[in-house]
Order: C-alpha cells, then structure tokens, then sequence
C-alpha cells in the first residue's frame, strides 16, 4: 500500500503552465501501478499551454470553472465534472472563473515528459 499526503507533496510548474502535484506514478508508488494521478492548479485568468501527449486522460474539476478545448471544441466545466481526453488530441484548459481552478487528471499509460509535445 502507498498513501501521500497533499503536504509532503512538492508542487512544480508544469511545462504547460499549471502546477502540479504529483500523487501517484510509476516512479513513486509500490505496486508498479500503469497510470498516473496528478492535482493541477491554474489561477484565475489562466490557461494551460496547447499542447497533446500520447496517452488517454479524464480531467476531474474538484473546485472553480473552467473550458476545456479539445481538438478545437470547447466544452465548459465546474465543479463535480469530468472529461475524457483521447490519446494524442490538441488540448488545453483555461480558468474560465474568478477563483482558483483545482482539478485532478488521471492519465493512463502514465505521463512521461518524452510522450508530451507542446504547441504553442
């Protein structure tokens, strides 16, 4: 078994704009799991920078409003919503609201910097 705890958990500037938190992955968890778990955090205003990787993702929003532009469609997402990001798709999410966008992406096979292109 494998707990972490949101406070022993550094939080580093993704390549993509947001920062992240790094909950569970193959580099640090026991059971050699195959996805990834990660906490995202965009301010208000903000947006992530387009970009694909080769792996399928669900975004989960746990707090704030946000659009979420998938291969050029826009879907709008709040709290409790979750969507599906095919493998490979151009894809970015921007802070539609006025707090602070908090939201989880599970990504399956589990994200490697190698597997991410970026587009802007």
């Amino acid at each position: 078994m494998s707990v972490r705890k949101s406070s022993e958990i550094e939080e580093i500037l993704g390549s993509e704009g947001s920062k992240i938190k790094q909950y569970f992955h193959p580099h640090n968890t026991l059971n050699g799991i195959g996805y990834s778990l990660a906490h995202f955090t965009v301010e208000p205003g903000g947006k992530t920078i387009l970009h694909k990787i080769k792996s399928s993702e669900i975004y989960f929003i746990l707090e704030g409003e946000a659009a979420l532009v998938i291969d050029d469609e826009r879907h709008q997402l709040k709290k409790d919503d979750s969507a599906y990001v095919p493998p490979s798709s151009k894809q970015h999410i921007e802070n539609t609201g006025t707090s602070v966008l908090r939201f989880l992406c599970i990504v399956e096979p589990a994200w490697k910097p190698e597997d991410e292109i970026i587009l802007e």
